[in-house]
């Protein structure tokens, strides 16, 4: 059964957490409506208006591999050392593994430093660059790539027990 339809111009949309706040003009009370059950009735609104105005994700995780293609050699650790000091000057939350790196951050800043990563390593001559992305967005808990690593640690030391 879907929730109420907001009320008010639905100009501007922002999902914040677990939160919709659909219209500055409107009390605050009314800016903000419970995600669970209502956000699909309150998306479809929007994407009814005007679908390029749908808000993006308050926060994500975004697991990324740039491969660069035709470099001299077949080792880019290099590039991958590049990549990984570019991520440390820029604060956000990252973690390198043997096939790629983590971040997590905005929508918006996740994507934004994938393609600072790209034009950085362009700049360091790489002509070419593929990348595998996996985006992991969720609207029902905040919850960090620690911690789903830690959800996984703690299930597996109980097999110790």
């Amino acid at each position: 059964m879907p929730g109420p339809k907001p009320t008010g111009s639905a100009t501007n949309w922002e999902l914040t957490g677990n939160v919709v706040i659909f219209d500055s003009s409107a009390s605050p009370q009314d800016q903000r409506m419970d995600s669970s059950p209502q956000l699909r009735h309150i998306v479809q609104a929007m994407a009814e208006q005007d679908p390029t105005k749908l808000p993006t994700p308050s926060s994500c995780t975004a697991d990324f591999c740039l491969v660069p293609i035709g470099t001299p050699t077949a080792s880019v650790s290099k590039e991958v050392a590049e990549v990984q000091r570019l991520l440390k000057k820029s604060g956000v939350k990252y973690s390198m593994h043997s096939a790629g790196t983590t971040i997590e951050g905005t929508w918006e800043e996740c994507m934004r430093i994938i393609g600072q990563c790209h034009t950085m390593l362009h700049s360091n001559g790489v002509v070419r660059i593929q990348s595998d992305i996996r985006v992991g967005s969720r609207t029902d808990k905040k919850q960090s790539f620690d911690d789903k690593v830690s959800a996984v640690n703690k299930l597996l030391a109980e097999d110790k027990q």
